[in-house]
């Protein structure tokens, strides 16, 4: 998986998702260390987390209730649970996601 990620965190599980990261469990939320290679399409989908995420390296291009920003290094993103929204990555791109069940909010 790429990333450059200290060690401590590639110890950590996998994440069984639409992309490769990996998965630190916590009381009421899940943290992700993602990787995306040039060209990563993610398709509009929903989910029932409220997410939170900062990009550490490279660039998301994200598509939420049909209007597109780009993020890049040290931006932060929000997408409320429930909107539609899609993500595209045109070079490589780390993040590290926080995805907060529906209860703490």
């Amino acid at each position: 998986m790429a990333g450059d990620y200290p060690d401590k965190i590639r110890t950590l599980p996998i994440y069984d998702g639409r992309f490769d990261a990996y998965k630190l469990a916590a009381d009421g939320a899940d943290v992700l260390f993602a990787s995306y290679p040039p060209g990563t399409r993610i398709p509009p989908h929903t989910h029932e987390t409220d997410n939170y995420g900062v990009i550490i390296r490279g660039e998301l291009i994200l598509t939420v209730a049909g209007e597109t920003r780009r993020y890049g290094v040290g931006e932060w993103y929000h997408v409320a649970a429930r909107v539609e929204h899609a993500a595209a990555f045109d070079q490589p791109t780390d993040e590290i996601e926080f995805w907060f069940s529906d209860t703490n909010r």
